[in-house]
């Protein structure tokens, strides 16, 4: 199903290059849009695992770092997986419907932590699926992406993290005014005619490039098992509820959080360069130390690369950081949309 609805898309103008819709055919328009205008895009480089059954909801309390058994029904929240040592697996996006959670996550991670989830499901009257080839993901943002929601579902969620269903489709709204669309891959195509009608679609990389404008990390395969929580933000983005019970690395996530200060953060930053860098490519300071590594890079709009990079917060503060070697582009680090303490 999934490659159908590639092509569907390519026949409305799509590149698509290793399952990712890359362009429209005009990437330097697009990422304008992207800054200034209002977009859809395809985003099938996100996965969907479903949990369902009757202690589908405990079972997820217990493994992820959010609070799901607090999670109201029109809500979302993010989380984290970690490992027992407090390694961060896997960031999501949850929310449920109708009794079934639905964590959105890097596609190329979807199997591996099914799987792993899988395993500890035991006597738990639990269902886990990969739902990532039967239900489409879209993105929209802009000034009109409200109105094009609402006019696709009833009604745009009333706040960041809140959702909203209608038709064959569920909206979750997330921050900078975006919002994530999920509905079955058999109607996607006339989800997508909808809103390609009122916004302007563009390639995952402008997708990409808002979220990292946010401050929104994700995890990939380059950086999984890498980072505590803290390190790369994601508690400051509400993915940690400090006041719950245990779950895989609580005691470390949270001695982290109540008996020091992490030395490595999430920063945002901008790159003179032509390519983006892949997550876990390195960062150094004074000639060859490491510093760090990015986390997420995309063509910002104006040229050059922004990125989302974990490093050395004493090197951020006073120091020249560089991409990959001595002679790399130097990181110009740039405001987050929110406090880092």
């Amino acid at each position: 199903m999934h490659s159908e609805w590639l092509a569907f898309l390519a026949s409305r103008g799509a590149n698509v290059a290793d399952g990712v819709v890359r362009d429209f055919g005009d990437p330097a328009r697009e990422r304008a849009a992207a800054a200034g205008g209002s977009i859809v895009a395809d985003l099938s480089n996100y996965g969907l695992i479903a949990a369902a059954g009757a202690d589908a909801r405990a079972f997820l309390h217990g493994q992820l770092s959010c609070d799901v058994e607090g999670l109201a029904d029109d809500a979302a929240v993010y989380g984290v997986y970690c490992t027992a040592k407090g390694r961060v697996l896997a960031n999501v996006l949850l929310w449920s419907e109708a009794g079934t959670f639905f964590m959105l996550l890097p596609r190329a991670l979807a199997a591996g932590i099914h799987k792993r989830l899988q395993m500890f499901v035991l006597r738990s009257k639990v269902t886990l699926d990969d739902r990532s080839g039967i239900l489409a993901v879209l993105g929209a943002a802009g000034a009109a992406a409200a109105g094009a929601v609402a006019a696709l579902v009833g009604a745009s969620p009333a706040a960041p993290l809140r959702t909203a269903r209608g038709g064959d489709a569920t909206a979750i709204a997330i921050a900078g005014g975006r919002f994530v669309l999920v509905a079955p891959v058999a109607q996607a195509p006339a989800i997508w005619d909808r809103l390609a009608g009122r916004l302007t679609p563009v390639g995952a990389p402008c997708w990409e490039w808002l979220e990292i404008a946010s401050g929104l990390p994700w995890i990939t395969a380059g950086t999984q098992d890498q980072f505590v929580p803290q390190m790369a933000n994601l508690e400051l983005v509400g993915g940690v509820n400090f006041r719950k019970g245990c779950y895989p690395g609580q005691e470390i996530v949270a001695r982290t959080q109540y008996l020091g200060k992490p030395k490595r953060r999430l920063f945002l930053a901008h790159v003179d360069a032509e390519v983006s860098p892949a997550p876990g490519a390195p960062l150094v300071v004074d000639g060859d130390q490491p510093a760090g590594m990015v986390v997420n890079a995309a063509p910002a709009p104006d040229g050059g690369i922004d990125l989302l990079a974990v490093v050395q917060t004493a090197s951020a503060e006073g120091a020249t950081v560089r991409l990959g070697s001595p002679t790399g582009p130097a990181l110009q680090f740039r405001p987050l949309p929110y406090p880092v303490p």
